[in-house]
């Protein structure tokens, strides 16, 4: 698909340390500080491990409200259980998508005692009319992952919106999904392909880079390098994104992100995301007196 006018990198992000759950080590990539600058995207976090210390304990139950989560995970196994009612497994390639709505209280905890662990969890903003709505979930196999290669040889996997015209596992109207997400999982063969996407001049959008090392091009067929394990936030303007995947011998693979933004406040206490500090306090005091699932 063609891109006449590329957007550039804005900036790169170095991701941040940290662990959460019951002591599971991970990046947050995607930061609260710039929960307003890539609007809907709330937090992204990347957790990878061979070391079962890190990952062992995982996230025992907890609450969420106002937002949904996106959960791909590239290896291992992780279980999950929630206060509504559904349960599954979560593993190779395959993604959990919940929508808290209203609240729910979940579990997200390995089945596995050795080996890598490694993936996403990417918090996508729900717009303040639908904050409220009865939670939904879903669990998508990789099977179930639309796929299609390019004729330079970049593997695409669409998990949500569309690209190419391939419809993502997750495709819903934007009339009533008005965040229209795109998440693209790219692998570059070795030799340096190029792929491009058009988007919207207003989606804001970034790319993670967690193999090898990427390349955006602008239109003067400029390149700035995105280094392994770092996201490039992309300016807004232009009608794409063309990406190239840095030649070597080990091949390239990134997340490409977008979304539409909904311009609203974002009032976040933890696990829960509100447009205002009432909100959030009903959202605390529902989950203190079990009112939240």
């Amino acid at each position: 698909m063609s891109v006449s006018s590329p957007r550039r990198v804005e900036r790169l992000i170095v991701g941040r340390p940290t662990t959460d759950g019951a002591g599971v080590k991970l990046t947050r990539v995607l930061t609260h500080e710039l929960q307003h600058r890539l609007d809907p995207f709330l937090m992204l976090d990347n957790f990878a491990s061979d070391d079962p210390k890190d990952y062992g304990a995982g996230f025992p139950d907890h609450p969420h409200r106002g937002f949904e989560t996106v959960t791909y995970m590239i290896a291992g196994r992780m279980r999950h259980r929630d206060s509504a009612g559904h349960e599954g497994l979560l593993q190779n390639g395959g993604v959990q998508w919940m929508t808290a709505g209203r609240g729910l209280i979940h579990s997200e905890m390995p089945e596995q005692e050795a080996g890598v662990m490694e993936g996403f969890q990417l918090w996508l903003n729900l717009p303040g009319r639908d904050k409220l709505c009865t939670p939904w979930y879903r669990d998508i196999q990789s099977a179930e992952i639309p796929e299609f290669t390019t004729p330079e040889g970049v593997k695409v996997r669409v998990i949500a919106g569309h690209s190419h015209g391939v419809t993502g596992a997750i495709a819903r109207a934007s009339d009533a999904y008005p965040t229209d997400p795109l998440y693209l999982d790219l692998q570059f063969p070795p030799g340096g392909a190029v792929f491009s996407q058009p988007l919207p001049a207003s989606h804001n959008a970034f790319t993670y880079t967690y193999r090898g090392g990427v390349q955006v091009l602008d239109g003067q067929a400029q390149a700035t390098d995105v280094p392994l394990h770092r996201m490039a936030i992309l300016d807004n303007g232009g009608d794409g994104v063309r990406l190239r995947g840095v030649a070597g011998a080990t091949a390239a693979r990134a997340l490409l992100i977008a979304g539409r933004p909904l311009n609203e406040p974002i009032a976040q206490y933890g696990p829960f995301v509100m447009n205002t500090r009432d909100e959030l306090l009903a959202a605390v005091e529902d989950f203190q007196n079990g009112r939240l699932a």
